[in-house]
């Protein structure tokens, strides 16, 4: 288990998915219609939400997490997977009818990955859930949110939030349309590059075009903006703020969850009160550990492993 250290001000709250994944290695990504032979298969943890609150609780804070599994052994898993991670379970509820989501994973020799996603009673959790855990917005902190949950729970969590004057970071992935209603609450946006064409139309191929894609999606209403671009880095744009924060060098095996750990790590740093630019570096440190490894939860690094590589610089 992860050595841990919960500080009182990294109080991070992520509502959204949990599911089982389901990986195959494979030499490449088959086609369709076509049969590839992998190599090795495993299962682990998923769901953005539930990937993210793993990310927060390893890197340091004190998590809790509103999410929704079904009455079968994969909802079990997943909650005994989120309890040794020492995340506050008392608002994940169990669906009687819908299964838990399952995430069907191929992964390439490079690390590239195709997934599909059998949401089941991710799609069941909805703002009566949020307004059962009126309480934990009260208690302030950072929420964390994304895209694999209904439009109308992520409007509620963000509402309540906003509310309680919490810092919100929303995810949208995967990317759908978000109304400027939803986008004026948010305080931090952190599309990847395709994330942010789907909001904009810009076709973000560089610095300069997420450059662009980002004062757009300010001027509806975002007060900060990170588009993630892979191996080029992060663009950040906000008030007083505006770099391209290069990427850390890792050789990818896996790039399924980079983008949860990234959003979780980010959250955690952002919580303990570190500056923008010094909390992007975090997040992408830790971004660049899970890229090497198999998997999306056991993927997250521990606080130490992100550490270490800061000191050790890019």
């Amino acid at each position: 288990m992860p050595s841990q250290r919960h500080s009182p001000r990294a109080r991070v709250v992520v509502v959204g998915s949990c599911s089982i994944d389901l990986i195959v290695q494979v030499d490449r990504i088959p086609g369709i219609g076509e049969t590839v032979i992998g190599g090795k298969s495993h299962s682990a943890g998923g769901g953005k939400g539930a990937n993210q609150a793993v990310t927060a609780s390893r890197a340091g804070a004190a998590v809790l997490f509103v999410g929704r599994v079904g009455r079968d052994d994969f909802g079990r898993s997943v909650v005994a997977g989120l309890r040794r991670d020492r995340i506050n379970i008392s608002h994940v509820t169990t669906d009687a009818k819908e299964p838990t989501g399952i995430a069907f994973i191929f992964v390439g020799k490079g690390g590239e990955n195709s997934i599909a996603v059998a949401s089941g009673s991710n799609l069941t959790l909805g703002p009566r859930d949020v307004a059962r855990a009126h309480g934990v917005f009260r208690r302030g902190g950072t929420l964390l949110v994304q895209l694999e949950s209904p439009l109308r729970t992520v409007t509620a969590a963000v509402a309540a939030a906003a509310r309680s004057g919490m810092r919100v970071i929303l995810n949208p992935a995967p990317a759908q349309p978000l109304p400027d209603s939803l986008l004026r609450r948010v305080d931090i946006l952190t599309p990847n590059e395709h994330e942010a064409e789907s909001l904009t139309g810009i076709r973000v191929d560089g610095a300069a075009a997420a450059a662009r894609a980002a004062d757009r999606l300010r001027k509806r209403g975002v007060k900060t903006v990170i588009i993630t671009l892979g191996a080029r880095g992060a663009f950040v744009c906000g008030e007083g703020c505006r770099a391209l924060v290069p990427a850390f060098k890792a050789k990818a095996v896996d790039t399924t969850a980079a983008g949860d750990v990234f959003n979780g790590a980010l959250a955690v740093a952002l919580a303990e009160g570190r500056p923008m630019i010094e909390a992007v570096r975090f997040g992408q440190a830790a971004a660049a550990i899970s890229v090497t490894r198999i998997g999306a939860q056991p993927s997250a690094p521990s606080r130490a492993e992100i550490e270490r590589l800061l000191k050790k610089g890019r």
